[in-house]
């Protein structure tokens, strides 16, 4: 039985897919667009996630100055307490990544397309030559993990790090490192 695959015009493309195809990575609320203060504390003062990023930013304030700044939007706040809100704002927008569960860290990866070793290259995945299969138990995920909990993992960063933390951990060095030069790869998680 097949297992769900990323597809991408690079490895650390489809890795990238394959991962967000499992776990649910940094974003942004697409419904954050207020910019006036009045707006966005209207906004934040609507769900429990806004008062928690308020009160993480430092407002502090009664709630009933909440209520006067809430009932006219011509207030005139402090230019302290708007950029607490802008503050505020910002941070609850965005939604903090899941951690990559373990199901993909230990699974096993087949990975179709060109793979270079020295000088093998040759075309995986075909009815002539098997996948690269990789024990991604075998690996270390810390470097991954990171970036992926902080938003900053790159499809060329994943395949960096899959390659030197997964998949040489798993198989070696190979006869001159790995490479990955194709256009085109799909990574099957077993």
């Amino acid at each position: 039985m097949a297992g769900p695959t990323g597809r991408g015009n690079s490895l650390g493309a489809a890795l990238n897919t394959l991962l967000r195809s499992q776990v649910t990575p940094r974003h942004r609320l697409s419904s954050y667009t207020a910019r006036h203060w009045h707006a966005q504390l209207s906004q934040l003062t609507g769900t429990r996630r806004g008062y928690q990023a308020l009160e993480d930013a430092g407002l502090g304030v009664t709630a009933q100055t909440l209520i006067n700044w809430l009932s006219d939007p011509e207030y005139n706040i402090r230019r302290s307490y708007r950029d607490i809100i802008h503050t505020a704002y910002e941070n609850a927008a965005v939604v903090p990544a899941d951690p990559i569960p373990d199901h993909v860290k230990r699974g096993q990866f087949e990975i179709s397309g060109v793979v270079r070793t020295g000088e093998d290259e040759r075309e995986r995945g075909t009815r002539r030559a098997a996948p690269l299969r990789i024990d991604g138990s075998r690996g270390t995920w810390d470097a991954i993990e990171e970036r992926w909990l902080a938003g900053e993992l790159t499809d060329d960063e994943l395949e960096d790090h899959f390659i030197d933390d997964v998949i040489v951990a798993d198989i070696g060095e190979g006869t001159d490192g790995w490479e990955f030069p194709g256009a085109s790869y799909a990574v099957e998680l077993r």
